[in-house]
């Protein structure tokens, strides 16, 4: 009997039960941090100034000093945190972003109900429990990738959800991109969705696939899918950790509801 059947059979099951019950593995890791205006200083920008991606600017309109706060372009470093002099951004367990409006990435001061859209009908029509992936790299620094493999391994077991990665486009329900989509890849990105059979999704997973992230808009590449393809869920990080990619996963399918809006998690969500 070789070694490692010998030792997984000492060892027993392995996979988690989340996101049924049990836990999820993230406990420590650090998310997208949490913003409270009210505990701003008046004329304070350090925030601003120590934000490299850009996703904390000062309103064009509006109370004079108001942030514009956008976690599409987080890359989660945490610079902000460190920064703020009042605590206004803290360090937070926050990891489960997914949502399918971009907009909901988007501090608001107002949370407002969504409907799901055209997703749920369809979803549920077509796909039932099962999904089989298309993943493009256009341009990723391999952060996202690490992270996707580490779906296959013993604890995250993306298989028992009913998730597949497939080689071919021809067989893929969904289009899993990340990268900020360099110019070089637009076209064999492109080639892929159009080789999907209809209905076909897109998931923008990874800042830079949001929003192009800290090289959006140079000389190489755009601003991530914006404008390129119809994206139906939104996975900001860098890179977002395996059990974010789950959750949007899920979401996509139904399965899961979405815990950000306006740019706000709810309380009853992820605290790790």
């Amino acid at each position: 009997m070789p070694l490692w059947t010998l030792y997984g059979l000492m060892q027993g099951k392995a996979s988690t039960a989340w996101p049924r019950s049990g836990n999820e593995g993230q406990e420590g890791v650090l998310g997208m941090p949490r913003y409270d205006p009210e505990l701003c200083e008046d004329g304070c920008r350090r925030c601003v100034d120590a934000c490299l991606p850009h996703a904390i600017t000062l309103a064009a309109d509006g109370p004079q000093g108001r942030l514009d706060v956008d976690y599409g372009r987080c890359i989660v470093c945490q610079a902000c945190v460190e920064a703020c002099p009042s605590g206004a951004f803290s360090a937070s367990g926050d990891w489960a972003f997914g949502v399918r409006r971009r907009e909901d990435l988007v501090w608001a001061q107002a949370l407002a109900s969504h409907e799901a859209g055209r997703l749920r009908d369809t979803v549920r029509r077509v796909f039932g429990r099962s999904l089989h992936v298309r993943h493009v790299d256009a341009g990723s620094c391999n952060g996202c990738e690490s992270e996707l493999q580490a779906l296959n391994n013993p604890f995250y077991n993306l298989h028992r959800l009913g998730i597949f990665f497939t080689p071919s486009p021809r067989f893929a329900d969904l289009l899993l991109v990340t990268g900020p989509v360099t110019y070089a890849m637009r076209g064999p990105l492109m080639e892929t969705y159009e080789a999907m059979p209809a209905p076909k999704f897109v998931m923008s997973m990874g800042t830079c696939a949001v929003s192009g992230g800290v090289n959006g808009g140079g000389y190489a590449c755009g601003n991530g899918l914006d404008g390129m393809l119809p994206v139906d869920v939104y996975l900001p990080g860098c890179p977002p950790n395996p059990a974010a990619i789950i959750q949007a996963l899920l979401l996509l399918l139904e399965r899961g509801a979405q815990q950000v809006h306006g740019g706000r998690m709810d309380r009853g969500g992820q605290d790790g």
